[in-house]
């Protein structure tokens, strides 16, 4: 009797220290923003599905290929980037993330630092999350 509880217990752990979908998707945000502010042009990659368009703050759909390019080149760079307010509503094989980042940056040369407000679309593919969808709003 006692191995079986001290099995169950440990199972219990084990099954305690699974993130659960939303710590995952807040995970996935925090690596994305690093991946912006590191270069890290892979893990980008990984993160954002092939399929992916942005809307950027101008109006701008902006796909994976072209921001990956972006970042590649240095047209795009980030030197900073904090997160707030953070907000994951999933459903089902679909999740929605709202927040906002305090970032510097500059784009094709022209600053492009302040705060923006935006939703990102996540979609489990292949067991994995992925970003499909987003859309950034520059706050004034």
């Amino acid at each position: 009797m006692k191995n079986l509880v001290l099995f169950c217990m440990a199972a219990g752990a084990l099954v305690a220290q699974k993130p659960s979908v939303e710590q995952t998707l807040l995970q996935l945000e925090r690596d994305w923003s690093q991946s912006e502010v590191k270069k890290d042009v892979a893990a980008f990659a990984k993160i954002v599905a092939d399929d992916w368009i942005l809307i950027d703050y101008t109006g701008r759909p902006v796909n994976k290929q072209q921001a990956l390019a972006d970042l590649k080149n240095g047209a795009y760079t980030v030197q900073s980037q904090v997160l707030a307010d953070l907000k994951v509503r999933v459903l089902g094989n679909t999740a929605v993330v709202t927040g906002r980042d305090t970032e510097t940056s500059v784009e094709r040369g022209k600053s492009t630092t302040g705060t923006y407000a935006w939703t990102d679309v996540f979609t489990l593919r292949d067991g994995r999350w992925q970003i499909v969808a987003s859309q950034e709003t520059k706050v004034p």
